[in-house]
C-alpha cells in the first residue's frame, strides 16, 4: 500500500502505466460524470462514482487479484481501513470474473488513513481494504474515482 501526496506521484517509478493514471486522476475535475473511464482498454481504467459514508460496522474488506486500485476522493473525504488479505476471514470467496474477494471485519484494519482530494492511496493486491468509511461522527457525501491498472503492468522498483 502507498499513502500519498497527488502531487508525489512522481517519485515511484512504476513506468507508463502508473504514469497513464496519474495523468487521467490530475486532469479529472469534480464534475467528471459518474461512469467507466477507458484509459488503456481493460488494462487501465477508472470508475467514478459516490455514495455516502457509513460505519465499519456495516461494511465488509476486499481485495482484488489482477488489478492494482489507485483511489482518491474528488469531493469530500472518506477513511480507509486496511489489513492483509492473508490474516482475514473470507466472507465471499473470489469471483474472478468482477476480480474481488469479501472478507469478515472481526478487527479494525492494521492502518487507517483519511483520503481526500489531494491524497490517494494505491492499494495491492494483498492489501484488503474497507473504504467508504466515515471521518467523524456523520457520514458524509463522497465523490471518487477508483483507477485500476493491471498488476504487471506496473513495473517493479
Amino acid at each position: 500500500m502507498i499513502i500519498d501526496r497527488l502531487e508525489n506521484w512522481k517519485h515511484y517509478h512504476f513506468g507508463p502505466a502508473w504514469t497513464k493514471a496519474f495523468e487521467f486522476l490530475l486532469a479529472l475535475s469534480p464534475d467528471a460524470e459518474e461512469k467507466k473511464y477507458t484509459i488503456e482498454g481493460d488494462d487501465i481504467f477508472a470508475i467514478v462514482m459516490s455514495y455516502d459514508t457509513c460505519t465499519p460496522e456495516t461494511s465488509l474488506f476486499e481485495s482484488h487479484r489482477k488489478y492494482v486500485d489507485i483511489q482518491t476522493t474528488l469531493t469530500g473525504a472518506e477513511r480507509f481501513e486496511c489489513a492483509f488479505a492473508d490474516t482475514l476471514s473470507v466472507q465471499v470467496p473470489y469471483d474472478a470474473a468482477t476480480d474481488v474477494q469479501w472478507y469478515k471485519r472481526t478487527l479494525p484494519g492494521q492502518t487507517r488513513v483519511d483520503v481526500s482530494p489531494d491524497i490517494f492511496v494505491m492499494l495491492y493486491p494483498h492489501d484488503a481494504h474497507m473504504a467508504a468509511l466515515m471521518t467523524g461522527e456523520r457520514s458524509e457525501h463522497v465523490k471518487k474515482v477508483v483507477v485500476k491498472i493491471k498488476a504487471e503492468l506496473l513495473l517493479d522498483t
